[in-house]
């Protein structure tokens, strides 16, 4: 897209030289086609992009999936799978994840940083308060998958609609490489 966008401007630029310029109007029958050609490829881009399919990792829950121990690399191996897929990932942890895996308090940026994810997709619950039902609320705002082995049934009610199996990826490992019901 970059290549595309300096392609128009230097054949814009080009152009708007050659027609204020009377000797170089012979330029006009270069200029013109490419910074039109240009354009015409940057739009067909634009409208070919498609839209962004969510998945929202339940990244307490995922956590555990490798031999049941606190890894947090196994949520960084399923959001590198997810990104694979075409998906865009975001993680929530319950607020005891920083000490589950560091033995202190995290915040999202530091989970972040260990995740390779922007500081925008990742979300620690506050203290007290569980993240399933942050989970499927961002689940619901974006229209996500919800990857997580956890049934949600204590939030059957509230979130119905998120919890259908088109909604839900399990997952966990299989001789020792990971699976997800993609």
């Amino acid at each position: 897209m970059r290549i595309l966008i300096i392609a128009f401007l230097l054949s814009s630029a080009a152009n708007a030289f050659a027609a204020l310029s009377l000797i170089s109007i012979d330029w006009l029958l270069l200029t013109a086609p490419c910074a039109m050609a240009s354009s015409l490829l940057i739009l067909a881009r634009w409208l070919k992009r498609k839209p962004r399919s969510w998945a929202v990792v339940d990244g307490s829950n995922v956590m555990h999936w490798k031999d049941g121990e606190p890894r947090i690399e196994t949520v960084r191996e399923v959001v590198e799978k997810l990104t694979g897929a075409g998906l865009t990932p975001g993680v929530v942890f319950d607020a005891n994840v920083g000490y589950k895996i560091k033995g202190r308090y995290l915040h999202h940026n530091a989970l972040a940083d260990l995740l390779n994810l922007p500081e925008d997709r990742v979300m620690v619950a506050p203290s007290g308060t569980p993240a399933d039902p942050l989970v499927l609320q961002v689940a619901k705002d974006y229209g996500a998958i919800v990857v997580s082995n956890d049934r949600f049934r204590d939030w059957a009610e509230e979130f119905g609609a998120v919890l259908q199996p088109e909604y839900s990826v399990r997952g966990g490992y299989r001789d020792g490489a990971l699976w997800l019901s993609l």
